[in-house]
C-alpha cells in the first residue's frame, strides 16, 4: 500500500471539508408542509387558502406552489387574494434575526382591496416599523397599509427584528 503524504492528506482533508460546507446550506433550509405534502426548501402554511411562505434566504419570489383562483359568486375580491411571502434577512449587528415581509395584492379580477387584517399573534420588533406600513392593533390583529388599498399586484414590504418568526395570515380585507 503507498503511504500518503501529509500534503496529500491535507489536499484531500480541506476538498472534503469544503464540500460539506458547500451542503450545508441545501440541508439547512428545512422542509416545507403545504396541504400535507413536503415538498423541499421552503416552509409554508396553509390557511384558508392564504399562504405564508417561510425561507431561510432572501429568495422571496420563488413559489413552489401554484394558485388556485378563489370561486366567486357575487364577490370582488377575497382574502385570498393577499399573498404573504416571509423570509430570513441578515441579522441586526446585535445578532437579533430579521425577516422581510412582502404582502401582494393578486386579485385577477383587477380589484383594490383595504382594510387588510393580519392574524400576527403578538407581533412585536426590536426594529421600528413604519406604522402606516404595518401596525399590530391588538393580539393576533395586524393592520396593513394603514387600512388604505392595496393596487392590484401592488406590494408592500417591511423587514422586522424578532429572536423568532411570526407566523401571519389574512384574516380580513374589504373589496
Amino acid at each position: 500500500m503507498r503511504a500518503f503524504s501529509k500534503g496529500r492528506i491535507a489536499a484531500v482533508l480541506v476538498l472534503l471539508f469544503s464540500l460539506i460546507l458547500l451542503s450545508m446550506p441545501l440541508y439547512s433550509t428545512g422542509t416545507s408542509y403545504i396541504e400535507g405534502r413536503s415538498t423541499g426548501s421552503i416552509n409554508s402554511v396553509s390557511k384558508g387558502g392564504n399562504y405564508t411562505l417561510f425561507s431561510p434566504h432572501r429568495k422571496l419570489l420563488r413559489r413552489s406552489l401554484a394558485i388556485v383562483e378563489p370561486v366567486r359568486i357575487a364577490e370582488k375580491c377575497t382574502k385570498a387574494d393577499i399573498l404573504i411571502i416571509q423570509g430570513a434577512t441578515p441579522p441586526l449587528p446585535s445578532g437579533i434575526p430579521t425577516y422581510t415581509v412582502e404582502i401582494m395584492n393578486a386579485c385577477a379580477s383587477g380589484c383594490d382591496i383595504s382594510g387588510i387584517h393580519l392574524t400576527c399573534g403578538w407581533f412585536s420588533s426590536a426594529n421600528p416599523i413604519n406604522p402606516n406600513i404595518f401596525k399590530r392593533l391588538s393580539y393576533n390583529d395586524c393592520l396593513v397599509n394603514d387600512g388604505k388599498p392595496l393596487a392590484v399586484g401592488g406590494t408592500i414590504s417591511f423587514v422586522y427584528a424578532s429572536t423568532y418568526l411570526y407566523p401571519m395570515s389574512v384574516s380580513s380585507v374589504f373589496c
